[in-house]
């Protein structure tokens, strides 16, 4: 699309405003599904169904892209970065970043975990306490990191009415192990591989573009996702952990309005700048409460919004989508934790902090291809030797603060590219500084 017909279009045209009225709209038929009953025999069910289906089919049309745009984008971001100054510095700071925002993060949520003590001012009933079925561990990271097969898959079978169901799913980190060993060697092969890099180029392309024609959908799934999510989960438990849910969004608000402002000027850069660009990416991790599903939207933001250079990005973006977690493996984890610990009586110390800390910088790719707020929780509970029933009281109101955990999430995946390419000189700050004078997702071929 040229550039003077995506300006013609003005705002009720632009991508941004589409998704803003499709959350709105979603707000309303999601309250109007609610009120009607979501069960099924109300009149509100096939509103509610309806929607479901909207939001898990756009959801499940983008996850379903990720393992061919993960593996073909790093691979040919390994291949790009030999025409890249300082390759191995690139990933050590990005790899350093991460661990920065994260411990910033994880530093404001055990302050105001402490400050606000959202385990003692809660009206929720010990009854509520419930041990997750589904868990982390130390040896789940390490298994992460090992594929288990060369398309990084896996199969689960459950027993539903007595009849067996097998589905399968794909483990992110081990698809990038699997991308950056594939890469390297590809270089290592030489002239050999050149045939195999310039397919893994066109499939790449093949990808992108089949990507773009599922991201002009998102208007439709946003009014699934945020309808969906209103319409079953709604605002009453707020009123039993308000000051859990509080200290939670005042946590993300500052990290997503305070530090990262701040670091982006502490390198020169416009903040204002910087969340026009990644607004597409925020709204729609928002609403999808997916980092995953989010992925291409993300990678797509921090390439032509915010100017870094395709080969990093392509390959610092997908980490980041697997391991780069402020929201959901630092801020969350520890109010959590000290949430946990004040409802029973537990008192902690300074080493309990310290591994608080230490868990979430370093944990969080234990969460990779798995529910990962809830795993990050009962790693860091059983860490610290406190009770994984704990998990249960905080589970009613899930899905709402996933919605903001998700949205720092993205911005933070954004964000470290952004300020790793300032800092190693390779930003194009031209197109940084143009953000948002053009909607970046309407910028690409149609």
């Amino acid at each position: 699309m040229a550039q003077a017909e995506v300006k013609r279009r003005g705002l009720l045209g632009s991508f941004g405003f589409q998704v803003l009225a499709a959350m709105v709209i979603g707000l309303v038929l999601g309250l109007i599904a609610r009120n009607l009953g979501t069960e099924e025999g109300q009149q509100g069910y096939a509103l509610s169904e309806t929607l479901k289906l909207m939001g898990s089919t756009f959801v499940q049309l983008l996850r379903v892209l990720v393992p061919p745009l993960v593996f073909t984008a790093i691979v040919a971001s390994i291949a790009n970065l030999r025409e890249l100054q300082n390759a191995a510095a690139l990933v050590w700071r990005t790899l350093f970043w991460f661990a920065v925002t994260a411990l910033i993060a994880v530093s404001i949520g055990i302050a105001l975990g402490l400050v606000l003590q959202p385990g003692v001012n809660t009206t929720v009933a010990v009854a509520a306490a419930e041990a997750s079925h589904t868990q982390g561990s130390w040896l789940d990271f390490l298994k992460g990191l090992v594929p288990s097969n060369m398309l990084g898959l896996s199969a689960s079978t459950k027993i539903t009415d007595g009849s067996p169901t097998t589905a399968l799913s794909f483990n992110v980190l081990q698809i990038v192990v699997i991308a950056l060993v594939t890469g390297i060697a590809a270089l290592r092969s030489g002239a050999a591989a050149e045939p195999f890099l310039t397919f893994n180029a066109s499939a790449l392309a093949v990808v992108r573009k089949i990507l773009w024609w599922v991201i002009r959908l998102t208007p439709i799934g946003t009014i699934g996702l945020f309808g969906n999510a209103v319409g079953h989960y709604g605002w009453d438990a707020l009123a039993q952990l308000g000051a859990f849910a509080a200290a939670i969004y005042i946590g993300l608000g500052l990290v997503l309005l305070v530090v990262y402002p701040g670091l982006l000027l502490l390198n020169g850069l416009n903040p204002v700048k910087f969340y026009l660009a990644a607004w597409p990416a925020i709204q729609l991790g928002f609403v999808s409460r997916s980092s995953i599903g989010t992925l291409p939207v993300t990678q797509t933001v921090t390439e032509s919004g915010l100017g870094v250079p395709r080969a990093y990005a392509a390959f610092a973006v997908p980490l980041g989508a697997t391991t780069k977690m402020d929201g959901c493996a630092a801020i969350y984890p520890a109010v959590a934790a000290i949430f946990v610990a004040q409802f029973y009586g537990i008192s902690l110390g300074l080493t309990d902090y310290l591994l608080i800390v230490f868990v979430s910088v370093i944990g969080s790719a234990a969460t990779a291809g798995l529910t990962g707020a809830v795993v990050m929780l009962t790693l860091t509970l059983s860490t610290l030797g406190l009770p994984l029933e704990g998990v249960g009281l905080l589970l009613a109101i899930d899905p709402i603060l996933d919605m903001g955990r998700t949205a720092t999430n993205v911005a933070g995946q954004a964000l470290v590219p952004t300020l790793v390419a300032k800092r190693q000189g390779i930003l194009d700050q031209a197109a940084y500084d143009s953000a948002g004078l053009e909607p970046v997702i309407e910028d690409q071929p149609a």
